[in-house]
């Protein structure tokens, strides 16, 4: 980190893939450092994030979306939705960005060795466990089955459709799409995310659940997980929507006596219960 916690590095951005189009769009932005330094230092694990600042515009906290297995660069998943991400959205491939960070802490990947991950995930919810889901495929051999449950309102809503193309193809991986509302040509899951948990029906013997999305979707996944027999500990998701100026100082992240930016993003079910129980 910088001396100066607020001075952000330059970065360029490299490419763009459009996710998902319409008035809430979502585009994915490769950013990559112009400091040859900075680019070979910066280091993240899955679960953290960056602040990006479009000068004259202002700056907004996003997980990272990449996996710190890929080199050279960093992505985010950007949904349109405000002044800044609407600014974004009209940037080009070779415009300048800033970016600072990273900050929070970062699903306990060390930890998790040799456990069976559930990844459930809706909409935008998706970017912090994308990172996770790309590390956890380049470790492959370092952890058990591995369950991808991802949803969103339609075909058209859904992000890296890419992605989930080749983990239908990987080994021990259970990646299973839904859409609320019926299509045609549609062959995956018809429902909510919730549902499509249930009907994947995952152990929780010796497994991990990462939930991400929604705060609805979110309420009904963690439901239906204690349903299946997941304890609180054994579930896990990330506030970093809730993060503001990410080094503690603005306040505006508390939840009881924690910080987002300082404690979190990532949390488990218990540490939030035990919060919630405080207040």
């Amino acid at each position: 980190m910088k001396e100066n916690p607020y001075q952000p590095w330059l970065a360029t951005i490299d490419s763009i893939c459009d996710e998902v189009g319409g008035q809430r769009a979502i585009k994915t932005f490769r950013l990559v450092f112009q400091d040859e330094k900075v680019r070979e230092k910066f280091t993240f694990l899955p679960g953290q994030c960056v602040m990006v600042s479009l000068f004259g515009k202002g700056e907004c906290f996003f997980a990272i979306s990449s996996s710190p297995t890929q080199k050279g660069f960093i992505e985010v998943s950007v949904l349109k939705l405000g002044k800044v991400t609407s600014a974004l959205h009209e940037c080009e491939p070779g415009d300048v960005v800033g970016v600072r960070g990273p900050y929070g802490n970062h699903f306990d990947v060390s930890g998790w060795m040799g456990k069976n991950l559930v990844l459930i995930g809706g909409g935008i919810g998706q970017a912090p466990l994308r990172s996770l889901i790309k590390y956890v495929v380049d470790n492959r051999k370092q952890y058990g089955k591995l369950d991808i449950i991802y949803g969103a309102r339609t075909s058209k809503d859904l992000c890296y459709t890419k992605d989930f193309a080749e983990l239908k193809t990987c080994e021990d991986t259970n990646a299973c799409l839904s859409i609320d509302v019926k299509e045609d040509g549609w062959s995956d899951f018809v429902g909510f995310v919730p549902d499509n948990l249930m009907r994947v029906n995952p152990s929780p013997k010796n497994a991990i659940a990462v939930t991400c999305g929604p705060p609805i979707m979110i309420k009904y996944v963690i439901q239906n997980l204690g349903k299946l027999g997941f304890s609180e500990d054994q579930i896990f998701t990330t506030l970093e929507m809730r993060m503001k100026c990410g080094i503690g100082k603005c306040g505006r992240c508390n939840i009881g006596n924690l910080y987002v930016c300082k404690d979190g993003p990532v949390f488990s079910y218990k540490q939030l219960q035990n919060i919630k129980g405080e207040q």
